[in-house]
């Protein structure tokens, strides 16, 4: 096994050229924070993309950043930090659940497409994206989209690479709107909620005027692993805005939750603190290769979910996204049949599972099966892009 490490994307451009040519494979790597999560890529080289590093451009004040794909996400928060900007859509840090370590890339994040707590108000990374540069399996060089959001210059191949998981194409550089930071923000943590009174109290928060930007619920057991919550359930919604706003906001829900038995509050770095928990599934960050799953179902059928699952297996639960994200730690098999029967038994969803043993991801579908329509447009874009699978196979389903 051969690794390529370009530093240029005329470099991506010629080893894929060359994998075509040799009709071999390649596996596309970024700081491999996200190497545990689907199948094992069945690839005879890899294609190390760490040396595309760099941001190319950055306007604050038109709101866009352009960077190689292989910059650290780390090197990019930090510097829309100092600018008082943010990746909106908050993309999770893998590191600690996998025990990867290092820090994820912008070209990573783009092709895992995860998403924060704030994802029912911002949107994942699909919805941020404005342009790429990258390299098809076919050993083609092309680009989509701009630096503006109003391009809409054929079709938006930047959000088809969302998602891809590396299986489409190399991608070399992005480019992602960027938006102002909260200047504020508190949590209210109503505490001792079951898991179906939580249910209704975050979707009352997100029904309200208050304007909430994330709302969660943290099961007895499980709240003691975020910073300061304890052992007690708590149920966590989120307010951000300008300081004045957010009192007023956080007022109007203590008086929608006045019969709680109890509130606390936590704002500004505590607050922040607490969603980056919730965001990068620390609960669950324990060193073991324990099953956990990512599920996703409408916010009202969360709890359901759940219980039908571990009414038949031991596992362990919190909710994010007002309960429509189900995180789930299996203490025994992963159970892929018991979970993916629970989702369509509750109007249906997506279970994708983020941590296994390698063995395990081999023998089990790690990402939900498609429907026969979707399944067959996914197929013809893959052989549009990829028609003799040069990159990533095996990685989201088994090759044949």
């Amino acid at each position: 096994m051969t690794t390529f490490t370009p530093t240029s994307a005329a470099e991506v451009l010629d080893t894929v050229k060359w994998a075509v040519s040799e009709e071999t494979t390649l596996e596309l790597l970024g700081s491999g924070t996200k190497r545990g999560i689907g199948r094992p890529v069945e690839a005879e080289h890899v294609l190390d993309l760490t040396g595309l590093t760099g941001v190319t451009l950055y306007e604050p004040e038109e709101l866009v950043l352009s960077a190689r794909a292989g910059t650290p996400l780390a090197e990019i928060e930090a510097l829309l930090e100092k600018h008082g900007q943010q990746l909106a859509f908050e993309p999770m840090d893998c590191s600690a659940l996998l025990g990867s370590g290092g820090s994820g890339t912008l070209g990573g994040t783009l092709a895992a497409n995860l998403a924060g707590p704030r994802r029912l108000k911002a949107g994942s990374a699909r919805d941020h994206v404005l342009g790429i540069a990258a390299v098809s399996g076919r050993g083609d060089a092309f680009k989509s989209g701009g630096r503006v959001v109003k391009n809409v210059t054929g079709y938006d191949l930047s959000k088809a690479m969302a998602g891809s998981w590396g299986t489409l194409a190399a991608v070399t550089d992005v480019t992602f709107k960027v938006l102002p930071a909260a200047e504020d923000e508190t949590t209210l943590a109503l505490r001792g909620l079951t898991d179906e009174q939580a249910s209704v109290v975050m979707s009352a928060a997100m029904g309200s005027s208050a304007e909430v930007s994330s709302a969660a619920h943290l099961p007895e057991g499980v709240a003691g692993s975020v910073t300061s919550l304890g052992y007690d359930a708590a149920t966590l919604v989120r307010v951000e805005g300008f300081g004045p706003s957010v009192k007023s906001r956080v007022d109007l829900l203590k008086k929608l939750f006045a019969d709680a038995r109890e509130i606390e509050l936590h704002s500004g770095k505590n607050s922040r603190a607490l969603w980056r928990g919730i965001r990068d599934c620390a609960p669950f960050a324990d060193g073991t290769e324990k099953p956990v799953w990512r599920i996703s179902v409408a916010p009202t059928a969360g709890h359901d979910v759940a219980l039908a699952i571990r009414q038949h297996a031991p596992a362990t639960v919190f909710y994010d996204w007002q309960g429509g994200l189900v995180w789930m730690r299996m203490e025994g098999d992963a159970e892929a049949s018991l979970v993916r029967q629970a989702v369509a038994k509750f109007g249906g969803g997506h279970a994708t599972l983020l941590r296994a043993p390698v063995d395990v991801r081999n023998s089990v579908p790690v990402f939900h099966p498609q429907p026969t329509a979707l399944s067959t447009l996914s197929a013809r874009l893959r052989k549009e892009f990829d028609p003799r699978t040069i990159l990533n196979p095996g990685r989201m389903y088994a090759t044949a």
